[in-house]
């Protein structure tokens, strides 16, 4: 029985558009895909490539745009080997249901060093001094540079790649101030970290290093405006994101004097091989090499390989960015692909969708986070309705433009079983559990008719006078229709009023087969119930 998110087939098919480690192919080889590598694809290429693809592995330079996205009619998952997503249209992304993997902790060591190489190039002009001397020029005291111990550093966004440069920079002896909106007092002064507001870190400090988030918030947040409140002696440090520090007003305030200097990795725009900047002796530059060492390409590779794994296995994904989902606990975990079977199942039931459903997660698991289990049942209700393929990242939008809430519930309590999920809405309800050491999921309420049986693909719920020769009339009926009956329970309500038939068999149900049941006056209704996921 499978878990998690959504499942493919064995094999699928994995483009991969840009170099990662041979480990991270590998890996996503050994687990039976097919992966086909083609480099350089201009945007309309990649648009003809992607078709019949199930899962796209990019690094930085491939756009995942919106029309690439509508071409891609079998896409589930985009593999993004490093951390940034500044290429990948996320919200369009979701809107398709497409799930977005990135590879966050990989490169965070070698971006954190990256960032300690500038500090200390531009600190003591390194590469400057390097290249008058490889030209023949020994200008010692031309290139005189300063001290890092008793400096003032402001690091900006104290996530894991600013904690690693706090730590580096407090061995090198310098006073560490930061700026961070989401940090609280107390993880501040476990990494040594004075909090200020950003305005006077930038009157404070000798150097500032910005490790936050290329966002609309953030382009431009070092700007001509808050470089004018900046000491002389400050150089600027970015190894985080092109368009944060504004290059055209640093590279003024660099020309005019207003701050000393300047270490850069990246850029607004790149590859970026012209700017003002270049033009600058007090500037270090480097092309992006944030990621560039062998450890953490390895790591990408290797990272977004497992991640794709995972996801076109139909496993928890835990670098998936666009699905609202903790990780879910090994109790929990069982019961969302039963959920996803309960909502096709509830559809079916209910015929029309109504405008609320509740599911309630009660017992063991109610004492765990069941958001992936809520998930995988607003799929597995809507995935059969919609015109849009549903997915986990994309459900709870679709269940809004349907007119459908979906109000979850948990309780620890029960009452017959450990565990059990039941859903209500429209005036009916359905409950359902897992048994045994095989984890098989059963049925166990219709309709507040009390009920045990396997969940199958193909259900018949018979409501009927509890009278005798109904059951009878069933199994003939089945047997003259030539289906097959698997299981077959009896329930009864609590209030005494009519019984109910639930039967699973061994193929689809016509709407003859349904006819002719109903045909007896003692059959008030009739429903055919499939678990079969939309194809």
């Amino acid at each position: 029985m499978r878990s998690g998110i959504d499942y493919v087939r064995p094999m699928a098919n994995v483009l991969v558009t840009e170099e990662i480690a041979e480990a991270g192919l590998a890996t996503l080889r050994d687990a039976g895909h097919d992966v086909e590598v083609k480099l350089g694809l201009s945007p309309d290429e990649l648009c003809s490539a992607i078709a019949g693809v199930h899962g796209l592995v990019i690094r930085s330079a491939t756009q995942v745009t919106a029309e690439m996205l509508e071409a891609a009619d079998s896409l589930l998952v985009v593999g993004r080997a490093g951390v940034g997503l500044d290429n990948v249209d996320v919200a369009a992304s979701t809107a398709r249901g497409v799930m977005v993997v990135n590879a966050p902790q990989s490169n965070i060591v070698s971006a954190a060093e990256q960032t300690m190489a500038l500090l200390l190039a531009s600190a003591r002009n390194v590469p400057q001094a390097h290249e008058a001397l490889k030209a023949g020029r020994w200008e010692r005291s031309k290139w005189t540079g300063v001290e890092l111990v008793g400096k003032t550093f402001g690091i900006i966004g104290l996530g894991r790649i600013g904690a690693l440069v706090a730590e580096r920079a407090k061995a090198f002896g310098m006073n560490l101030v930061g700026y961070d909106p989401y940090i609280n007092a107390e993880r501040a002064a476990d990494l040594g970290v004075e909090i200020l507001s950003l305005d006077e870190l930038m009157a404070t400090s000798d150097f500032i290093t910005v490790h936050v988030a290329r966002t609309p918030e953030t382009i431009g947040l070092i700007n001509a405006e808050r470089l004018a409140l900046a000491k002389p002696s400050l150089r600027v440090i970015n190894v985080a994101r092109g368009g944060i520090v504004d290059e055209a007003d640093l590279a003024v305030a660099i020309a005019d004097g207003v701050i000393a200097g300047a270490g850069l990795d990246v850029f607004a725009t790149e590859p970026c091989t012209d700017s003002p900047l270049f033009a600058l002796d007090q500037v270090v530059v480097t092309p992006h090499l944030g990621a560039s060492t062998n450890e953490a390409q390895d790591k990408a590779g290797v990272t977004i390989g497992e991640q794709l794994v995972l996801a076109l296995a139909g496993d928890y994904v835990p670098h998936a960015v666009n699905i609202d989902a903790a990780e879910v606990s090994s109790v929990a975990k069982p019961f969302v692909p039963l959920a996803e079977t309960l909502g096709r199942l509830f559809t079916s039931l209910v015929e029309t969708l109504p405008d609320k459903v509740e599911i309630e997660f009660r017992g063991e698991i109610g004492g765990y986070d069941n958001r992936l289990a809520e998930l995988s049942f607003t799929k597995g209700l809507l995935s059969g309705v919609s015109d849009t393929p549903v997915s986990y990242v994309n459900a709870d939008d679709v269940a809004l433009a349907a007119g459908v809430e979906i109000h979850s519930s948990r309780t620890t309590s029960s009452n017959d079983y450990v565990n059990v999920i039941t859903v209500r809405g429209g005036g009916h309800a359905l409950g359902a559990t897992i048994v045994g050491l095989s984890e098989e999921p059963h049925l166990v309420m219709v309709d507040d008719h009390t009920i045990d049986v396997p969940v199958a693909d193909h259900l018949i719920v018979v409501r009927n006078e509890d009278s005798p020769g109904m059951i009878g009339y069933f199994g003939v009926t089945m047997g003259e229709t030539g289906i097959n009956i698997d299981d077959l329970h009896l329930g009864h309500a609590a209030n005494g009023e009519a019984a109910m038939i639930v039967a699973s068999v061994d193929h689809e149900v016509g709407p003859e087969v349904l006819d002719a049941l109903r045909a007896n006056p003692g059959v008030h209704s009739v429903v055919s119930l499939s678990g079969l996921a939309p194809s």
